[in-house]
């Protein structure tokens, strides 16, 4: 593992933080490999049922990297990437924003499920005030979140904002002191890695990614397809069990072995919906 991104797994929470705090964590080819490598054990490995990325104080993520691109940028380099993205991995994935978060830095925070940012810090889409086109899945992500009219006075202008500004507008789940993100950020991860299945969670988190390319009937039906797998693992009654007996629930149902394919899912197809 690349030291730009540190890697520590407590509770079946994953914490992956971006490393380059004298460069406040600007991306870098090298720290995108390592961050999708670790994000796509992630996706795989059981042990981990939910995931946390922060980046070391002072930011989160002050974009990609301009050190040693001299003033004008290779037109024909290629914009850096994280593969997967977290919105496709199946885990829950939860940005820690403890800092600012820039350019492509708040695109990656955008592509994660869940956002804790900070009050103070400094947030924006400057790319058009740099000459070049936001990236990062942001023209997919972004009016999603807060709609098209929001997205584009966001995007067009690249202005800045603060954190409590990116809760008003819908980007931010919640907008705390910079000392609070993270460990609000973790509580939230903890209570999803014990308190929820993690097979149906991985289910509900890729149906609602896929559901905004798709009619109400398909998802609907879709919904109907995955409930009828779901009652047929052992874990839906141990939920049920753990309500009724008032206890938290023992899960284990596995997301990479028991995962069901349909129309809506990816490359990590084992199995068909109903099959």
């Amino acid at each position: 593992m690349s030291s730009e991104v540190q890697v520590d797994v407590t509770d079946r929470v994953a914490l992956l933080t971006l490393n380059r705090p004298a460069q406040q964590n600007a991306m870098t080819p090298t720290m995108a490999d390592a961050l999708g490598g670790a994000l796509h054990r992630c996706d795989l490995e059981d042990a981990v049922r939910a995931v946390v990325i922060t980046g070391t104080p002072p930011a989160f993520c002050a974009g990609t990297n301009l050190t040693g691109r001299g003033r004008k940028p290779d037109p024909k380099a290629v914009s850096i990437t994280v593969e997967p993205a977290p919105w496709r991995v199946r885990k829950p994935v939860i940005a820690a924003v403890n800092g600012h978060a820039v350019g492509f830095g708040l695109a990656l925070a955008l592509q994660c499920d869940l956002r804790y940012v900070a009050d103070d810090a400094i947030y924006g889409l400057v790319q058009t005030r740099r000459g070049v086109l936001a990236d990062g899945y942001v023209h997919w992500t972004l009016p999603r979140l807060i709609g098209v009219a929001r997205a584009a006075e966001l995007m067009l202008t690249g202005r800045s904002f603060d954190g409590t500004e990116a809760q008003a507008l819908g980007l931010a789940n919640l907008s705390l002191s910079a000392d609070e993100v993270l460990p609000t950020a973790l509580a939230v991860a903890r209570d999803i890695a014990t308190g929820t299945a993690p097979l149906a969670t991985a289910l509900s988190k890729r149906l609602l990614w896929a559901a905004l390319d798709m009619s109400p009937d398909a998802v609907g039906r879709l919904e109907q397809d995955l409930r009828r797998h779901l009652s047929q693992m052992p874990d839906a009654g141990e939920g049920v069990a753990a309500y009724l007996d008032r206890r938290m629930p023992d899960w284990h149902d596995s997301v990479t072995t028991n995962w069901p394919a349909g129309p809506w899912d990816g490359p990590q197809q084992t199995g068909s919906i109903g099959s």
